[in-house]
């Protein structure tokens, strides 16, 4: 959904950039750029994480939120904001208004995450909570701002916001002089979009060439088949961790600067995912939302090359703890280090302690047991045994499971 007259639709040039920068210098934090060998050694390229996840608001959309409303007439400020948001959007937009005495209204969906939902609160925003994804409150925004003339502030299709984001692109150009290549996850397009205009503006001047990835979730990736077929598309979505950025549609203008701007647009799986957030919490020490992540999930997962500097964006870190866990957990038995096993035995003493002297003979850590004569298909004189356990990777794991398997036992896994 686009509520942004086309008289609007005008590419931010390096000036707007300039401006926008300008304008957020005090009210913005120059979030860290943090080497990380791990990735450095997975890419065979200097990896840099640019940290917005420890950006006011906890992500980058404070940038284009701030941003598009410092440029609001003092009639427009007096009528008010409204905004629809899974959260980052949100959070921007709240913060930013209190901060200019705007009244703001969030339309958000009834499965937000608590943390989001009540920062947005915390920030003295109005939040209205409607609608199973963000599709439904974007258009009760935009019939509220029809009915109140309130103005609406669109999370990604708007060139002052694209300016607010494209602030982050100078400052790594800023930050690392021999950038190579730049990654970042694709939602609506604004992000990539404002970094990509204003990087390639600003290395053209500079007489170089800066490589500009996109990188979508498989499960909601509407870029790759709007590119495709060279105008946005309505694509069909399937649930995803990275909730940060899941939209149906892209934007008009981001898609316009996108189509010509930007290098490549990979998409990585739910598992990718997960694996990049439990890299994040081991390796790097940063607690990231999956939204966030995708870029590294790129890179460990082989979809990006890069023969130079590389940074790539951790967007947000705006997690709900009950999702951490989750995901967490998942990211284990998707690296090949946790795993549930489903053990048919035959009901006579000693199986149990059998197996676990078998588990430990093959380094395995047992975490849980179940051990139940309740099961469909099992024989009257069966039972079933299952185990969660640790393991060392995906090498270990199929040691462990060829080690019961050689005893005679017939183990399956339990999906996770």
């Amino acid at each position: 959904m686009s509520t942004t007259p086309a008289r609007h639709l005008a590419r931010p040039t390096l000036e707007d950039f300039a401006d926008a920068a300008a304008t957020l210098e005090g009210v913005i934090a120059r979030t860290p750029l943090d080497e990380s060998l791990h990735l450095s050694e997975q890419l065979g390229a200097p990896v840099h994480l640019k940290l917005e996840n420890l950006q006011r608001t906890g992500s980058f959309k404070i940038r284009g939120a701030t941003y598009r409303l410092s440029r609001l007439t003092p009639e427009e400020r007096a009528r008010g904001v409204v905004a629809a948001s899974a959260g980052n959007h949100a959070q921007g937009v709240a913060l930013a208004a209190k901060s200019l005495g705007i009244p703001a209204t969030i339309f958000m969906p009834l499965g937000v995450p608590v943390p989001k939902l009540l920062a947005t609160r915390g920030y003295g925003a109005e939040v209205i909570l409607e609608g199973a994804t963000v599709e439904t409150p974007l258009r009760l925004a935009a019939e509220f701002a029809e009915r109140t003339g309130a103005v609406f502030i669109h999370p990604f299709d708007h060139p002052d916001v694209i300016a607010g984001q494209g602030t982050l692109g100078l400052e790594l150009m800023d930050e690392l002089p021999d950038l190579d290549t730049i990654i970042l996850g694709i939602g609506g397009g604004g992000l990539i979009a404002g970094v990509a205009a204003a990087v390639k503006a600003r290395a053209a001047v500079e007489g170089r060439t800066v490589r500009i990835i996109g990188v979508q979730a498989e499960n909601s990736a509407a870029y790759p088949a709007s590119l495709a077929a060279g105008h946005p598309l309505d694509v069909a979505t399937r649930p995803t961790i990275a909730d940060g950025i899941a939209v149906a549609r892209p934007g008009d203008l981001p898609f316009e600067i996108i189509r010509d701007l930007v290098d490549d647009v990979v998409t990585v799986s739910e598992d990718d995912i997960a694996r990049a957030l439990l890299v994040l919490l081991e390796r790097a020490k940063q607690v990231v939302e999956p939204a966030g992540a995708v870029g590294v999930a790129a890179i460990l997962a082989g979809k990006v090359r890069a023969s130079g500097p590389t940074v790539t964006v951790l967007s947000g870190g705006n997690i709900d703890p009950l999702l951490l866990q989750r995901v967490v957990a998942h990211g284990l038995a998707a690296s090949g280090r946790y795993m549930t096993l489903q053990v048919p035995l035959p009901d006579r003493p000693g199986q149990l302690a059998r197996v676990s002297e078998l588990l430990a003979q093959a380094g395995a850590n047992v975490i849980e047991v179940l051990h139940t004569r309740h099961g469909q298909g099992l024989q009257i004189s069966e039972v079933i045994l299952q185990l969660s356990v640790e393991t060392r990777g995906e090498e270990h794991r199929a040691h462990v499971i060829s080690t019961l398997e050689q005893a005679g036992y017939a183990p399956t896994v339990v999906p996770d």
